[in-house]
């Protein structure tokens, strides 16, 4: 097992050359010209991760989310050691691992590109790694049965890699990585060519190997819901930046930040950039466009011990919590959207487009598209950032 730490990690990647080039000088200059151009590039190349601290716990089942070309990737490629750092440190169980080499860090690693040799079985492909170690016959029959019914691969051992399913070819790639007994697990999105239903299933089955085994599991996905339903630890990025790390709970309850909140969570968080905080009576409240809402107890102390003064702020409602009320903000219904036993409705209020989540069995005949629906929120289910930061007020 190992415990995986970064500080002040950067990466650099240099700028696309023209040097050496006979063919397809054109597409290199025009490749040059994009980066140069890319917000996060600088003199040097452009900037896959940027000043980074993580602390990834031993024996944890990390997952790194947020939209492609966020860095995570690059993260996962550095903990393997198939790219150095420009600046900064990696250590692997407290040990500066930088000079240490690929083949060294027992770490395994699975991408998007299973790489599983076509020629040979399923067998043969587990085997391959232990056959290059020279590990006695019987040694290597017993590990590869044994990985085979971890992943209930017993009965597809003979066949070739183009006779399996899409999901049968990743249980035999994470197989290849088992049966070498890692000290860490790295995953590079490596289901994202899955259906829906498949993916489900091996993610269980992940799931259980991790709580079986016990190792460092690294997890990188685009992909929210996949994030927030795998791991114990959720590490949330953008352009190279971690914005957020804590537990999926964490994350999703408390936001630090406007990009967490956008980006973690179906459907999208509403968010208000014209709501007004004021301060009445020791209590503090906040109004946006006829919404009127009372803050708790608990929300409204965490402002007044952070001394955050009255004045305008980004309000954001999750659509779980943003509801037909009596009272409140008022807003056209666009279209409605049965998924099972609840129903999305989409609104327009002001030129801003906003979603409601309700049970299917609480909407009434009436709401239809074009008519008007009043909608409110509760004080403690709210969420409120810094207009010009986009920090969350309610962060420590």
């Amino acid at each position: 097992m190992a415990a995986i730490r970064l500080e002040g990690a950067v990466k650099i990647y240099p700028f696309t050359s023209l040097k050496g080039r006979i063919f397809g000088r054109k597409k290199a200059r025009e490749a040059l010209e994009r980066e140069k151009r890319q917000p996060y590039a600088t003199s040097e190349g452009v900037i896959a991760l940027r000043r980074t601290w993580l602390d990834i716990p031993d024996g944890s089942f990390t997952v790194l989310t947020g939209p492609s070309g966020c860095g995570k990737t690059t993260l996962l490629r550095l903990i393997a050691g198939l790219e150095s750092l420009t600046d900064g440190e990696l250590y692997l169980d407290g040990r500066p691992a930088s000079s240490i080499p690929p083949n060294e860090r027992n770490i395994a690693l699975v991408s998007q590109n299973l790489a599983l040799y076509p020629h040979l079985t399923v067998y043969d492909n587990l085997a391959f790694s232990l056959r290059i170690r020279r590990l006695p016959r019987h040694e290597i029959d017993e590990k590869v049965r044994l990985a085979a019914e971890t992943l209930g691969l017993e009965g597809k051992l003979d066949k070739r890699p183009g006779e399996l399913s899409g999901g049968e070819r990743q249980r035999v790639a994470i197989g290849r990585t088992l049966i070498r007994d890692p000290s860490v697990f790295l995953y590079d999105e490596p289901f994202s060519n899955l259906d829906p239903k498949t993916r489900a299933q091996i993610r269980s089955e992940l799931r259980r190997l991790h709580g079986s085994l016990g190792k460092t599991f690294v997890y990188a996905t685009h992909d929210q819901t996949e994030a927030l339903s795998l791991g114990d630890r959720l590490v949330v990025m953008e352009n190279g930046l971690i914005r957020q790390a804590g537990t999926p709970a964490e994350v999703y309850g408390r936001p630090a930040n406007r990009f967490t909140a956008g980006f973690i969570g179906t459907p999208r968080m509403n968010f208000f950039d014209d709501a007004v905080l004021t301060a009445e009576g020791g209590e503090y409240w906040v109004r946006c466009r006829g919404l009127k809402v009372r803050l708790s107890e608990e929300r409204s102390r965490i402002l007044a011990s952070k001394g955050v003064k009255p004045g305008r702020v980004v309000l954001g409602i999750r659509p779980v919590y943003l509801r037909p009320s009596p009272a409140g903000l008022e807003a056209r219904i666009l279209s409605l959207s049965v998924n099972w036993d609840e129903t999305h409705i989409f609104f327009d209020s002001g030129g801003t487009e906003l979603i409601s989540v309700v049970p299917s069995g609480e909407v009434q005949a009436g709401w239809l598209p074009g008519t008007s629906l009043l909608l409110g929120a509760e004080g403690r289910r709210v969420h409120l950032f810094d207009p010009e930061t986009g920090a969350s007020l309610f962060s420590s």
